[in-house]
């Protein structure tokens, strides 16, 4: 009997609620129509939040590699002859299962997107979650002289602000309990901002519009009291966009303010499904050309030695933390 020898590689693994290790784990092995990506950045997401404390406790553990989704690498072998993909590309690779926190991934081959040239691979890293954005924008009503709401202002609502500005909107509205975060949301297009610690949100809208709620409220922070000052933001017939991932699966949801003011509510996840990964193409674009600069929101990288003390900094929000980087070893 011959006995099998894996390579192997070292990860990430959630495996309990609040609680991730490293481990060693067999490296992946190429197959067709897959690329063998050897991870050189990835950035923590809010979504990682979710997946590392928020599952319910019979979810756990979860498998190697969790939890990371935001991936730029070094394609290290690729067996897809009809593919433009070639070892030693460097691209960004899309990552649905959360899979990439270790020093190799296994890609379909469509999802992996050459870098184009010009910028630090940090920087085009966050075509990721613009991608997610843009993609999410397509679902809103028309923005154009509309006031605009953003609850949440890490990455992904500085990305909101960035976009729904460009789309046309009179007011984009900021919210956040951090006002460092307010700070930098400016430098992406918003026009007003709320630090709803010490102010009533509602009413310092209210002061902003000339007595109006908002027409569109985006959530882009998932927790659950976020989730419930979208509703009392919007005008009767607005417009509610839930893109934060949340926080629990079951909480008091005040269902009333979306009933009585007759608001239409879209939820949207999920931009790795849309074809060509059209979005996410758009965002690597416009970094690469300098339209967009990411450098603000960078504000924190660490060694993937140190990734669990980098996922708690996230939790926190501490140290005027924005977009975390782990630095893979090379």
């Amino acid at each position: 009997m011959t006995e099998n020898h894996h390579a192997m590689m070292r990860a990430v693994q959630v495996v309990a609620r609040g609680q991730a290790e490293f481990i060693e784990t067999p490296k992946p092995e190429l197959k067709p129509g897959y690329a063998l990506v050897r991870a050189q950045r990835l950035s923590l997401c809010g979504s990682d939040i979710k997946w590392l404390h928020h599952f319910p406790p019979e979810r756990y553990p979860l498998a190697p590699g969790t939890t990371g989704h935001e991936m730029v690498g070094v394609v290290e072998a690729v067996d897809a002859p009809d593919s433009d993909v070639k070892v030693g590309d460097i691209a960004l690779t899309l990552v649905p299962d959360h899979r990439a926190m270790a020093e190799y991934y296994l890609a379909p081959v469509q999802d992996v997107l050459v870098l184009p040239p010009g910028k630090p691979v940090e920087q085009l890293l966050q075509a990721q979650q613009l991608g997610t954005v843009i993609y999410a924008c397509k679902t809103l009503p028309n923005v154009l002289g509309k006031d605009v709401a953003i609850i949440g202002q890490g990455s992904a609502g500085l990305w909101f602000n960035f976009v729904l500005k460009r789309m046309g909107a009179r007011r984009v509205i900021a919210l956040d309990l951090q006002e460092y975060r307010l700070r930098v949301s400016q430098f992406y297009g918003a026009t007003h901002t709320i630090h709803n610690v010490d102010l009533d949100p509602v009413e310092a809208l209210k002061e902003i519009t000339g007595g109006e709620l908002a027409d569109v409220v985006i959530e882009a922070a998932g927790e659950i009291e976020s989730i419930n000052l979208s509703l009392e933001l919007a005008k009767r017939y607005g417009f509610v966009l839930q893109f934060g991932v949340p926080r629990g699966e079951y909480f008091q949801y005040h269902f009333e303010n979306l009933f009585g003011k007759c608001l239409t509510l879209k939820a949207i996840v999920g931009a790795h499904v849309e074809p060509l990964h059209a979005s996410t193409r758009q965002a690597l674009e416009i970094i690469a050309s300098g339209e967009a600069d990411v450098t603000p929101m960078l504000t924190h990288k660490f060694p993937f030695e140190q990734v669990i003390e980098a996922y708690e900094l996230h939790r926190i929000r501490d140290e005027s933390a924005i977009k975390i980087v782990i630095e893979m070893p090379q």
